[in-house]
């Protein structure tokens, strides 16, 4: 007697309900979630290979006759600020939930224009009803602005396609409220530890900064650039203590801050004694510093949760909601020494 071994049928993906309709499979994720950049005979195509295949007992099927997935995609980074991810995490998953929606990661390694189209497009696949984007968006890519076109989508650091929207403060203002607060103090020249220059919000701050110089006939001086991370900011911190004339100095970040801080006490100038620091973030951390950071606030909790009562309260406007910067004063800052 022979005996036979049955293999488990594997389950179609849409990448087969794509071959068998003779479209793309993001004209498929498109056709099942309803869009209306699809003609009526190519979703009639894709209905017919979904109901030909089976697929229908997948996630995206379940979207089709429901007309939700009640998920919610967003995208990180996987490095940059730990606390910025951490705490937009944990706003986007607890608004999510109250609201009840499921929360799908996509996180990517770099600032690549191809891992960010890969990671949209598992989104997209998986049918999420909207789209939180935590990371700058350096270049739009078509495919980019085809996804965030049909899903909503929310940016949280300023940049955006054409379809999204913005949520988050106006970066630039954060430069020139904390360099101005500075120059308030009666310093007569604020230096700047910048964050990655790929970063939209990096170089806002960036440009914020010398505007505010500029416009009190202040020539800037040449920036210095960290990571975001502690380790950077106290090796940039090194190399500012080793600049006598240096009194205050405009930090991109809390986290960079801290390393600069370090830095500065451990090289003989204290903080604000010696140098004045001035950062952005406010994270919780920030009041508990040695001494308690000046800091421009920005509540990325907050902010999570924020972005997805956009993506979800079915607001045509595109525009978004750009904030205002605020500054909370601590003890990191104060007049320069007199001499």
């Amino acid at each position: 007697m022979t005996g036979t071994t049955t293999r488990p049928v594997r389950q179609p993906s849409m990448a087969d309900v794509a071959r068998t309709a003779g479209v793309s499979a993001q004209t498929v994720s498109r056709a099942l979630r309803g869009s209306p950049n699809v003609n009526p005979e190519t979703k009639r195509r894709v209905l017919a290979a979904v109901e030909q295949l089976g697929y229908r007992f997948n996630n995206a099927a379940r979207v089709l006759s429901s007309g939700r997935s009640h998920t919610l995609g967003l995208v990180l980074l996987h490095s940059g600020g730990y606390y910025s991810r951490s705490a937009v995490t944990a706003g986007v998953e607890a608004a999510a939930g109250e609201a009840g929606y499921a929360v799908s990661i996509a996180a990517i390694a770099e600032l690549d224009a191809a891992l960010m189209e890969r990671s949209l497009s598992k989104l997209a696949d998986q049918g999420v009803d909207g789209i939180v984007i935590a990371v700058p968006l350096i270049s739009v890519t078509q495919k980019m602005e085809d996804i965030t076109r049909d899903i909503p989508t929310v940016t949280l650091d300023g940049s955006r396609t054409s379809g999204a929207r913005v949520l988050g403060i106006d970066q630039q203002q954060a430069g020139r409220v904390a360099t101005q607060h500075l120059l308030d103090l009666g310093h007569r020249q604020v230096w700047h530890l910048a964050g990655p220059d790929e970063w939209i919000e990096a170089r806002q701050r960036r440009q914020g900064w010398q505007e505010c110089l500029a416009a009190a006939g202040i020539e800037a001086p040449p920036p210095l650039e960290g990571d975001w991370s502690p380790d950077s900011g106290y090796r940039q911190g090194q190399i500012i203590a080793m600049i006598p004339e240096v009194t205050a100095v405009f930090v991109a970040s809390d986290e960079m801050a801290f390393g600069v801080v370090r830095a500065l006490g451990e090289r003989g100038r204290p903080v604000p004694g010696d140098v004045s620091i001035v950062s952005v973030d406010d994270i919780a951390l920030a009041a508990y510093c040695t001494p308690p950071l000046t800091t421009v606030r920005q509540d990325f909790y907050r902010s999570g949760a924020a972005a997805v009562r956009l993506l979800l309260d079915g607001a045509e406007d595109a525009g978004g909601h750009v904030e205002p910067a605020t500054l909370s004063v601590r003890a990191s800052t104060a007049p320069p020494r007199s001499k």
